[in-house]
């Protein structure tokens, strides 16, 4: 597909191609010694250590004047920020590996898992979500609450699918009435958890949770499990189900979002996760999309949507998802405003 802002070479006639922020992170890094780049990932959460890791795994045959475009991007952005993706240990790990080779990687593991300064709760974003799951299971469903409140909501939701149905409404029920929790209580948690895990310092962090978090977990569940849990809740509390609804933000919002915030987002989304997502998007979304396109990229957009053929409903929902998690991780970095009831403005 092509990107209507590539921009010229330097020194040639060929556009240059668009490198995305995650890919330009990964080339930086990799341009770095060992040590320095361990020393900036013990910076980042296990969300962005995944997403450069994965893109740094991924690279191939990057040309000189992409490694000087990227340096001087750097140089005059300092200071900026970028929200990235999702991750865990094990995956940490064999993508690390696979990207720099066992013996430098294994260095680099434990200086990222081990060097930094991790709390109980924040230990368990490292997990997987069944493992969390199985860590939780037995506690009171109140603390179940607050861990679920505490994670991200993409790694809430997977922890959440793997409890018993009606385990899962009462911790959903509990989030969304959470509004603050007491330091001291936070720090007991956090306490506890650290005695399985090595820890350090404490966050200070008392509010958590609340209806627009329960929503955001939510937004990450697979529509069987969120369809059959919302069901519930409006049994329960007709008002907090359709107050969790008006706060959700889900793809067919896409179409919601102004035209600048659109054209942001379609060049951090790839091609052919664009077009399983659009095989189950209604026209409005479509066209919101196709008309933040080039004339020339629309047109091969359609062609290769036209040419995909039947796809697995599961297949547009997890390309939905991912589209959903940019344009989320994008609007909580300033970079897009959420349109529709899904976000407050910004």
């Amino acid at each position: 597909m092509t990107d209507p802002n590539d921009q010229k070479a330097e020194g040639g006639t060929q556009p240059r191609r668009k490198i995305p922020r995650v890919e330009q992170a990964a080339i930086l890094l990799m341009t770095l010694g060992e040590a320095d780049a361990a020393e900036i990932l013990k910076h980042m959460g296990p969300k962005e250590v995944q997403r450069v890791g994965v893109a740094m795994a991924q690279m191939k045959d990057v040309s000189k004047d992409d490694v000087s475009y990227v340096l001087d991007q750097f140089v005059d952005a300092v200071g900026g920020q970028t929200g990235l993706g999702v991750g865990n240990d094990d995956y940490i790990r064999a993508m690390l590996t696979q990207a720099l080779g066992e013996d430098k990687a294994a260095s680099l593991i434990d200086r990222i898992l081990i060097g930094g300064n991790t709390t109980g709760l924040d230990t368990l974003k490292w997990m997987e979500p069944r493992a969390v799951a199985d860590i939780i299971r037995y506690e009171h469903p109140q603390i179940q609450a607050i861990v679920i409140s505490y994670l991200d909501p993409d790694q809430s939701a997977e922890i959440l699918a793997t409890l018993d149905e009606k385990v899962r409404l009462d911790v959903v029920m509990r989030v969304a009435s959470l509004e603050s929790v007491q330091p001291q209580a936070l720090q007991e948690l956090n306490d506890i958890l650290e005695k399985q895990f090595s820890g350090g310092s404490s966050t200070q962090t008392s509010r958590i949770g609340g209806v627009k978090r329960a929503a955001d977990i939510m937004n990450f569940m697979d529509r069987s499990v969120e369809g059959t849990l919302m069901d519930s809740i409006k049994d329960m509390d007709p008002d907090l189900a359709s107050t969790i609804e008006d706060l959700m933000f889900v793809f067919d919002n896409l179409k919601d979002i102004d035209d600048r915030g659109i054209q942001s987002l379609l060049r951090e989304v790839s091609s052919d996760v664009l077009v399983v997502a659009l095989k189950g998007a209604d026209d409005a979304v479509k066209d919101k999309i196709f008309n933040n396109m080039s004339k020339r990229a629309a047109e091969l957009l359609q062609d290769d949507l036209e040419a995909k053929g039947p796809v697995r409903v599961s297949e547009v929902e997890a390309a939905q998802k991912d589209i959903i998690t940019i344009a989320r991780r994008m609007a909580e970095a300033g970079e897009i405003t959420l349109g529709g009831s899904g976000e407050e403005m910004m």
